[in-house]
């Protein structure tokens, strides 16, 4: 599978939102907005997003948006994150875009999080240098529940 990273445009975005209606998504991924379905307030957060420093793109899978990933944060600070629509879940598609995000933002270290139990997340943090090195417990809107996630970090 081809996978690559463009600049967001403004037709993603809807995607992007009928992405993170998925339940099941929404569920593993864990730290999500409190309402995902709430189409304004997620307007708004791209928005910020894109008129701030984050560094975002599309994630493109044979030319189909997959998702997107970031990296945001102060210096010394910043974390990467990603978004992958379930159908693309198991296919190198997370892997492939996060190493590409890693080829364009140099800096380091970063942090990533994951659910303690997204073993497919922290796998894909593995595979592209992130350690493990620490455990926080932690309040998740897609569970409705304080959770275990991991803390890994890359270059620190």
């Amino acid at each position: 599978m081809d996978v690559t990273l463009r600049e967001v445009q403004p037709s993603d975005l809807p995607l992007f939102f009928e992405q993170a209606q998925d339940v099941e998504s929404v569920r593993m991924a864990a730290f999500t907005s409190k309402d995902p379905s709430d189409r304004a307030r997620f307007d708004t957060h791209w928005i910020g997003i894109l008129d701030s420093d984050v560094v975002v793109r599309t994630i493109l899978a044979d030319g189909a948006v997959a998702g997107n990933a970031a990296v945001y944060g102060p210096l010394g600070e910043r974390e990467v994150t990603y978004w992958i629509d379930r159908a693309f879940w198991g296919r190198g598609v997370a892997t492939a875009a996060l190493r590409a995000l890693l080829a364009l933002v140099p800096e380091r270290p970063l942090l990533g999080r994951a659910a303690a139990d997204n073993t497919g997340s922290i796998r894909v943090l593995e595979k592209c240098g992130f350690t493990v090195v620490g455990l926080d417990r932690t309040y998740a809107n897609g569970r409705g529940a304080e959770i275990d996630e991991l803390v890994l970090t890359l270059g620190g």
